[in-house]
């Protein structure tokens, strides 16, 4: 009995872990529970804001305190439920539950788990200004890149160039220095009150690098304004330093994630599986994306095939006779309408929000044309599976070819 209790246990802990950690579009549960936090955190933010002026917090008084208690109870059954499913993530299996429970709770996004909540009941028990509070409710906004890929990439490049982003940062404060102090040798005589210091000066290099400007002090003598021309360029580069590194960084990381994925599924398909890097290469400059709604029909049964379907995200029902075969990411459909002109025998339905990576006939066999490598292999590919018993003599799509 205690054998199964603690079975039963690991598999709600897995289960739990999968639906807060997973993000899998198939997994409806996690997709929902996903957007509705994501949804509380704005709702949260939109509070925090409209909370701070007084005829609002006044009028409303009684939303806002809705909001932030069902937030709190909402936010801390997460933190609760991340620490508890902790062990089950990846990096943590070989620990202990104690130690994978703590190295969550010292992550990154463990603090700000944690920061999204203990203020709120630590002011249960001691009072403190409602400025503190406000400020700590806006840290929930960090809970989003959780659920962004995109913000979670972008938080990664900045570690991953945290080096020359920081090289960036020294170089700009020792041009901020040199403006200051040339600044204060030719304008300090004559604006003792604005550039009397290399501090005092030392604002304006900052706000001028910056390229903010706000005209509150501004030099008066020519060698001043000289020296502020030149500074305003320098700020243009610096500006346009972290921005360039920030940006190839993210670029390339996107880039290579997807060839990853994309790689991965066309060399799982049996009619690209022999061809060599440089081809499989030259095949994915030929995809094209398209999303399918849930309930989308992608391709319907007697339509010409002309197309097969790569399914990076989501999933797709075909529709085979009497058959249901449901097909999820990296899995692939319609190989055969690359092979010979025929008709759909089944049809495929988008069972969630679904991306699919689409490969033409028409632009495979320019690309055999093009490259006689290709069309050899592919050539073979054909004659096996035409002359063997996997094809359907009346459509495209077979219970053999879904895989």
């Amino acid at each position: 009995m205690a054998r199964e209790r603690q079975t039963a246990i690991r598999r709600w802990r897995r289960r739990t872990y999968e639906i807060l950690e997973g993000g899998s579009l198939a997994d409806r549960i996690s997709y929902w529970i996903d957007h509705a936090l994501v949804g509380l955190i704005v709702v949260n933010l939109v509070a925090v804001a409209l909370e701070s002026v007084p005829a609002y917090e006044t009028r409303y008084a009684v939303w806002f305190d809705l909001i932030e208690c069902v937030s709190l109870v909402i936010f801390t059954a997460e933190y609760a439920l991340r620490l508890w499913s902790a062990v089950e993530h990846a990096p943590y299996l070989q620990m202990s539950a104690l130690r994978a429970r703590a190295a969550y709770a010292l992550s990154l996004s463990g603090i700000v788990d944690l920061v999204a909540v203990l203020p709120f009941w630590l002011a249960l028990f001691v009072s403190g200004p409602l400025r503190v509070i406000l400020v700590f409710r806006v840290v929930r906004f960090l809970k989003v890149a959780r659920y962004s890929t995109a913000m979670r990439s972008l938080l990664d490049v900045l570690y991953q160039e945290r080096r020359a982003l920081f090289g960036c940062f020294v170089i700009l404060i020792g041009v901020a220095l040199i403006a200051a102090a040339l600044m204060y040798s030719v304008e300090g005589g004559v604006q003792s009150d604005k550039f009397g210091t290399i501090p005092d000066a030392l604002w304006w290099a900052i706000v001028t690098l910056g390229t903010i400007g706000y005209g509150d002090v501004v030099p008066i003598t020519v060698a001043g304004k000289v020296i502020a021309t030149a500074t305003i360029f320098l700020g243009l580069i610096m500006i346009a330093l972290p921005v360039g590194i920030i940006a190839t960084a993210f670029a390339e990381r996107i880039h290579r994630r997807d060839f990853i994925v994309t790689w991965s599924m066309i060399a799982r398909v049996p009619l690209f599986a022999e061809l060599d890097a440089a081809e499989i290469a030259n095949i994915m400059q030929l995809l094209r994306a398209q999303l399918a709604e849930p309930g989308e029909i992608i391709v319907r049964q007697g339509e010409p095939a002309r197309s097969m379907y790569f399914i990076a995200g989501g999933e797709v029902e075909i529709a085979l006779g009497k058959d249901r075969i449901r097909l999820g990411v990296g899995q692939f459909f319609g190989e055969v309408a690359v092979l010979r002109k025929v008709r759909r025998s089944a049809t495929a339905r988008a069972v969630t929000r679904t991306s699919l990576l689409v490969l033409d006939a028409q632009d495979l066999h320019t690309l055999m044309q093009r490259d006689p490598r290709i069309a050899s292999r592919v050539k073979d590919v054909v004659g096996k599976r035409v002359g063997g018993e996997m094809l359907s003599p009346h459509g495209d799509i077979i219970g053999e070819e879904v895989r």
